[in-house]
């Protein structure tokens, strides 16, 4: 999954992108209003991290402009403890969630989890289709109840297709959420990764849709 954090503190947003890097997300970052309005205005990304305390543009009336664009990805805020104002009116301009500073990382974490696998449709923080389960909150696929043994990407791309179970993703919307702006993105080394997969996964789980990408069903 591929995540936005907008955060003017230096160290705080090193913090944030870190925790979400070990995490197994992959992380763009902006210290300004501006910047990080661009990119999740022309990015498509899974989650954003929003400060509200921005400079040249603050956190509220960027997550208004994205709501007003049309831009729907879950968006989790931060916030001053002491403010409740900015809570509601974060609330009010499309904010999903939010966290007030000071906070601990796994809750901001887990926050995250919960905002993309109801994106998703997805009610619970386990994932099955078939034999196949995700376990998103430790990061962890079993088959029949066995791990199974992934890298870092081939587990972004198997927990981005459960996620999206049932639906054909193309190669450009994989590449597009599997990797960040900095990346020379090459949508060959999906078929690479999906190759991986198939061999450790049960014959006809991931289906191939010619001329149109991939599909993961256990039907």
């Amino acid at each position: 999954m591929r995540v936005l954090v907008v955060e003017d503190d230096p160290d705080l947003n090193q913090q944030l992108c870190e925790a979400l890097e070990e995490a197994g997300y992959v992380v763009d970052k902006a210290f300004d209003g501006e910047e990080g309005h661009f990119l999740g205005d022309t990015e498509p990304y899974d989650a954003v991290v929003l400060d509200i305390g921005l400079p040249i543009k603050d956190g509220i009336s960027i997550l208004e402009d994205w709501r007003r664009e049309g831009r729907a990805m879950p968006v989790l805020l931060l916030t001053a403890r002491d403010r409740w104002s900015d809570k509601v009116q974060g609330i009010d301009a499309g904010a999903d969630d939010y966290v007030a500073k000071p906070f601990h990382m796994e809750e901001v974490l887990a926050r995250l989890r919960a905002l993309v696998r109801r994106a998703a449709g997805h009610a619970s923080n386990a994932i099955e289709i078939g034999p196949l389960r995700l376990d998103i909150g430790a990061s962890k696929v079993t088959l029949d109840g066995s791990s199974i043994k992934l890298t870092s990407h081939e587990y972004r791309l198997l927990s981005y297709m459960m996620h999206h179970n049932g639906k054909v993703i193309s190669r450009t919307e994989l590449t597009e959420h599997l990797y960040d702006q900095d990346f020379d993105r090459d949508s060959n080394t999906i078929e690479v990764f999906v190759g991986r997969l198939r061999k450790k996964l049960p014959d006809g789980l991931i289906e191939t849709v010619r001329g149109l990408g991939y599909k993961l069903s256990a039907e």
